[in-house]
């Protein structure tokens, strides 16, 4: 039996708990909102994040953060990429065999670092893994098939790792390069954000298939530029993840940029979600390290002027489909 620690009780915090703890393991979690654990421990349910998954008693909620690290074999950070410096500022005394998993999905804004670079600023950075791809937690935890991809540096971790998760219902595959299955799971998030905008505005089939096909142009362009291998981006947490997420109905990106494309505003389709759209930061992150790097990222661009600077996203569209005429390409 190996003991996880799961930093960040959200929906896919819960939806991991419920996989691990179904293939034996010990798991604990933490969160920062204390009300969410209260409740998590009085009524073994996520009513907040993930009603449908009840908790078993097996599954131990920890108050504070550095009782979630003591005597564990693996810790996942499941906690928004955004707030991954400020956990990691607070835990100490870390045991240097312990396996860090990031299951977050975002870049850093004005450092630009990928979590696994914020994280090995703390912990060893062959001890580091990444879980990404096509993985709603409301269908994991209700055991739909998934496949999923880790990628280490050290291949004994992401071994590990695979073995730890891997189930009936919850597939995982090794990978290398951690750079590319990090970019694909974060820069794919301003893709649907894009997507939603297209669904919000009133684009069809012809213009979702069109979008996303050329948006893996960007995120292969961009992602080679910064080291990733460019086969990495047709697999799960490449092409996979960005299926789903600009999608499915589950997806909160997608929703962000539907809400948009009929009209609401940023502010205000924030303030009634409950969940975090990490795209929203991540696509400061994608447009900043596009123009760092000289890479051509239309699309990135677009959703990036629609969020921020306010462009009517029907303009946004059209600009997009004006552009010059051009060979069609993929570097």
């Amino acid at each position: 039996m190996v003991k996880f620690g799961i930093i960040g009780s959200g929906s896919w915090g819960t939806a991991l708990a419920r996989v691990l703890e179904r293939n034996g393991h010990s798991v604990s979690m933490w969160d920062h909102d204390k009300a969410l654990l209260h409740s998590l421990e009085t009524d073994r349910v996520n009513n907040k994040f993930l009603p449908e998954y009840k908790f078993p008693d097996s599954i131990k909620i920890e108050f504070e953060l550095n009782d979630i690290i003591k005597n564990k074999d693996g810790l996942i950070f499941a906690v928004p990429s955004h707030g991954v410096r400020a956990v990691i500022k607070n835990i100490s005394g870390v045991n240097d065999n312990t396996i860090i998993v990031s299951v977050a999905k975002g870049i850093e804004n004005d450092t630009l670092l990928r979590v696994s670079q914020i994280l090995a600023e703390k912990f060893n950075e062959d001890k580091i893994a990444v879980l990404s791809g096509p993985s709603h937690a409301e269908e994991v935890s209700r055991d739909i098939p998934t496949a999923v991809v880790v990628a280490s540096k050290s291949e004994e971790t992401a071994k590990w790792v695979q073995n730890s998760f891997m189930s009936t219902s919850f597939r995982i595959y090794t990978h290398h390069d951690v750079i590319g299955v990090e970019l694909g799971g974060a820069l794919k998030n301003i893709i649907a954000v894009a997507a939603g905008i297209v669904d919000g505005v009133g684009g069809g089939d012809n213009t979702k298939a069109a979008l996303l096909t050329r948006a893996l142009a960007e995120i292969t362009r961009l992602g080679t530029k910064l080291g990733a291998d460019s086969l990495t981006f047709a697999g799960l947490s490449g092409m996979g993840d960005l299926i789903v997420t600009c999608m499915s109905k589950h997806s909160r990106n997608r929703h962000v940029g539907e809400q948009i494309g009929k009209g609401k505003t940023l502010e205000q389709t924030l303030s009634e979600m409950v969940m975090v759209a990490e795209g929203v930061k991540t696509a400061k992150s994608g447009y900043e390290l596009a123009l760092k790097n000289n890479v051509e990222v239309p699309i990135i661009n677009e959703a990036y002027n629609v969020l921020f600077k306010n462009k009517d996203p029907k303009q946004a569209v059209f600009d997009l489909m004006t552009r010059a005429a051009k060979l069609e390409d993929w570097g």
